[in-house]
C-alpha cells in the first residue's frame, strides 16, 4: 500500500512539473495568442481588450494558480480558436487516439514477441538472421516513411486498404502498422535477448528432465520469466506511441489527440496545447503504474 501511494504522490508531481514546464514554455515564446487570433490591420485597443479576456495581461503567477486552480476541477480552459472547453475536446479526440494505440499496441506485441520468440528458438540461424534484420528495420524507418509506404502498397499499389481513417476498423489497419511497427521491432530484439538468458537456467533442465522438449520448457516457463523487462518496455512503448500518433494521425486524418495538438501549435491554442499535453502526461503515468502492478504479479520477487 505505501508503495502504491508513493507511486501516486510521484504522479502528482509529474504533472505538476509537466504542468509548470508547457506554462513557461508557451509564455517565454515571442508573440502574442491574442495579436496571432487577430490579423495585424486590426487596432491596440481591440488586441488589448482581447488579452485581457484571456487573462494574459496579469503577471505570470497569478496566470499560472488561475489554471492551476481550474484544473484541479477539470476545468483545461476553453480553446482560444475553436471557442470550446478544451476539457471537452480533449475528451471528444481521446477515444481516436485509444482506438489507434490499442490497435498499434496489439501490432507491436504480437508480431513483436512473435518475432523475438522464433529468434530466440533458432539463434544464429537463417530465420534469426532474418528477423533480426526485420527488427532492426522496424527500429531505423521513421514513422511517417512507414506511413507512406504502406499507403502507397496497399492503397495505390493493390487497393487493399483504404487511405485515411473513415470510422471502420479496416481503415484502421494501415495506421496501427505504421504507428506499431517501430515499437515491434524493439519488443522483437528485447524479447530475443531476454529469453536467450533463461536458456542456462537451471529450472529448464529440471523442466526437461521432467519429460518436456526443449522448446516446450521454453515456451511454457523460460517465456514468462523473459516477459518481465518486455512488459515493462511496453508500457514505456505505450507512452510513445501516445506520443507519435501525432504524425500517424496527421497523415491518415484521424482526429485524436496528436491532431488536435498539431492544430493547437499551429494556431499559438495555449489552453489546448497544455490541455492535450496534461493530458497525455496523466495517461502515461498511469499506464506505468497499471505496467508495475502487472510485473509484481508476474514476478513475486519484485514485491519485495
Amino acid at each position: 500500500m505505501s508503495g502504491f501511494i508513493r507511486r501516486c504522490a510521484g504522479v502528482i508531481l509529474v504533472l505538476l512539473g509537466v504542468m509548470i514546464l508547457i506554462f513557461v514554455v508557451l509564455r517565454i515564446i515571442p508573440g502574442n495568442p491574442a495579436a496571432v487570433l487577430l490579423n495585424e490591420h486590426v487596432n491596440k485597443e481591440t488586441i488589448e481588450r482581447l488579452t485581457a479576456s484571456m487573462n494574459l495581461d496579469k503577471p505570470l503567477p497569478e496566470q499560472f494558480f488561475l489554471y492551476l486552480s481550474g484544473a484541479l476541477k477539470g476545468d483545461l480552459g476553453q480553446s482560444y480558436y475553436m471557442k470550446q472547453p478544451v476539457t471537452a475536446l480533449v475528451l471528444q479526440a481521446f477515444p481516436y487516439t485509444v482506438k489507434l494505440t490499442v490497435f498499434a499496441a496489439a501490432f507491436a506485441w504480437i508480431f513483436g514477441i512473435g518475432v523475438g520468440v522464433i529468434s530466440a528458438i533458432h539463434h544464429d540461424r537463417l530465420p534469426d538472421y532474418l528477423f533480426r534484420g526485420v527488427s532492426l528495420l522496424g527500429i531505423s524507418v521513421p514513422v511517417f516513411m512507414i506511413a507512406l509506404f504502406l499507403q502507397y502498397l496497399f492503397y495505390f499499389k493493390f487497393s487493399l486498404l483504404p487511405l485515411v481513417y473513415d470510422g471502420s476498423i479496416v481503415s484502421m489497419i494501415l495506421p496501427a502498422i505504421a504507428l506499431g511497427w517501430n515499437s515491434a521491432g524493439s519488443v522483437a530484439r528485447l524479447t530475443r535477448s531476454s529469453l536467450m538468458e533463461q536458456f542456462n537456467e537451471p529450472y529448464l533442465d529440471t523442466a526437461m528432465a521432467k519429460g518436456l522438449t526443449s522448446r516446450q520448457a521454453i515456451l511454457s516457463h523460460g517465456l514468462k520469466n523473459a516477459m518481465v523487462p518486455v512488459i515493462t518496455m511496453l508500457a514505456l512503448q505505450l507512452s510513445s506511441m501516445l506520443s507519435g500518433a501525432v504524425i500517424t494521425e496527421s497523415v491518415f486524418g484521424i482526429a485524436g489527440l496528436g491532431k488536435l495538438a498539431l492544430s493547437a501549435v499551429e494556431t499559438r491554442d495555449m489552453p489546448l496545447l497544455q490541455g492535450t499535453v496534461l493530458f497525455s502526461a496523466f495517461i502515461i503515468s498511469i499506464g506505468n503504474i497499471i505496467s508495475d502492478f502487472i510485473n509484481t504479479c508476474m514476478d513475486p520477487r519484485l514485491r519485495v
